[in-house]
Formats: structure tokens, C-alpha cells, sequence
């Protein structure tokens, strides 16, 4: 035996050592078996148990989603007490006479004095209860007029603020100027208030309103003995003290 493992060394020393591998022949097999092997369908995969999760857990997965959706709970703010009401108010209408007292105020356009009334009741700390805009063109409306925020509370209004909305919303308040002049029996504004009243400088148009004003069946326009011009509320029994239309504008002056 031992001889037969010396043979077998001496034939490999013997052999070339820089001999190429050789490829084995491929498995001589059928063309139709092959075109079968690759075409076959693969075997099926065992089937795998499904695991469903225990009641628990869906019932604490529920209870998550639903704690997710809900909004977050608000504590709800205190309402104002009628004091703080008005007091706000107060605040609200000395803002608004800031406002207005600025130069040309009376002429400027709606939105550009709302801007600056926002500013100024936020640097006053007011917050949300700044008034929107339509709020704001109302509270315009009578501080025009000469009226504060108050004139809800007055009964004696009441009809003249349905009156005034027949007419457009930038001639109401000159409606309810003419209105406050012919309740306190003070002297009827001249044509340079009304003007102002109006944002307007022109002395013509504010007579072209008071005529228009009097075509809708609001007010009855008359001059005494001396020229000075009378305005009477037609169903109030309301009427002015008989005033100088061409008088200066004595709030411009002043304001």
C-alpha cells in the first residue's frame, strides 16, 4: 500500500503544474425537460398562521385613535360683566375720537382709518375685542354724527337708525347728525359741516345731499326770514334751530 501512495506522488511531480482548469461537461439532458423546468410553476408556500391581536389591545389601539381626533378641551373664558362691557365701550369710542382727531381724518378712506384704529386699540391692549370692519363703519357712522357707542341703549334711536338705512351707508351719518341737531333743538349744521361730515370738502355736493335726503321723504328743508335753514324730521316731530349755512365748520377747526 504504502508503494501504490509513492506512485501516485511521483505522477503528480510528474504532471505540469501550470495546467488550465477544464470545465466539467454539463449533464447531457432532454431539450423538452428543460423547457418544462423553467416554465414550471413554483411550488406553493406553506401556509403561514395569522395572528390577530388580543381584544385588549384593540380596544386600547381604539381608544388611542379616538383621544387623537378629539380636539383639545378649551376651558371656556368667563363672560364680561356689564361693567367691563362698558367700560370696553368707553375705551372703544375714545379710540375712535383719537382717531378721528388726526388732520383730515374726515377724508380719508374707510379702510386706512380702520387700519389705525386696529393699531390702536391692540397698543391699548384691547385684543379680540377690536370690532371688525362692518362694526367699525358703523361706530364711523354715528361718531361722525356726533354719537358714541351708547346710542343702542337710547329708545329714542331706534327709529332713527331704521331710518337712516334707507339710505346709502356714507349718507346715514350725516342723516343722523341733522337727527341729534333736531333732537337737542341745536342750530341745523351749515353746509361745511355736513361736507365734513360726508368726507368732503365741497360745500355744493353737501346741499346736492341734503336735497337728496329730501327727495327719499326724510327731512324737510325751509329758510326763515334771515336765510338761516330749518331741518325738520318728517314724522319725529323733530326740528333744528334755525343755523347758517355758510357758517365755518367749527369742529374742523377745532378737531
Amino acid at each position: 500500500m504504502v508503494r501504490c501512495v509513492a506512485d501516485a506522488f511521483r505522477d503528480l511531480e510528474r504532471g505540469p503544474r501550470t495546467a488550465p482548469p477544464k470545465l466539467t461537461p454539463r449533464p447531457e439532458a432532454p431539450l423538452e425537460d428543460a423547457h418544462a423546468l423553467i416554465l414550471a410553476a413554483p411550488p406553493p408556500e406553506a401556509a403561514r398562521p395569522q395572528r390577530w391581536p388580543s381584544p385588549d389591545l384593540l380596544r386600547q389601539l381604539m381608544a388611542a385613535k379616538a383621544a387623537a381626533q378629539e380636539p383639545p378641551a378649551e376651558t371656556a373664558a368667563p363672560a364680561p360683566s356689564a361693567e367691563e362691557l362698558a367700560a370696553r365701550r368707553d375705551r372703544v369710542d375714545q379710540i375712535l375720537r383719537a382717531v378721528l382727531a388726526e388732520p383730515d381724518a374726515g377724508f380719508r378712506a374707510v379702510g386706512v382709518l380702520y387700519q389705525e384704529f386696529m393699531v390702536r386699540c391692540r397698543i391699548d391692549g384691547l385684543g379680540a375685542a377690536v370690532p371688525d370692519l362692518g362694526d367699525f363703519r358703523r361706530m364711523l357712522t354715528h361718531a361722525r354724527a356726533g354719537l358714541g357707542a351708547n346710542i343702542a341703549e337710547d329708545d329714542s334711536w331706534q327709529d332713527v337708525a331704521a331710518r337712516a338705512l334707507l339710505l346709502p351707508e356714507d349718507m346715514q351719518g350725516v342723516f343722523m347728525m341733522l337727527a341729534r341737531a333736531a333732537k337737542e333743538g341745536w342750530p341745523c349744521p351749515s353746509d361745511a359741516a355736513i361736507a365734513r361730515a360726508y368726507g368732503s370738502h365741497s360745500h355744493r355736493r353737501a346741499r346736492r345731499l341734503l336735497s337728496y335726503i329730501e327727495d327719499q321723504g326724510l327731512i324737510v328743508c325751509q329758510l326763515d326770514g334771515g336765510g338761516r335753514r330749518i331741518v325738520t324730521l318728517v314724522e319725529l316731530a323733530w326740528a333744528t334751530a334755525p343755523g347758517d349755512p355758510n357758517a365755518e365748520d367749527l369742529a374742523a377747526e377745532h378737531g
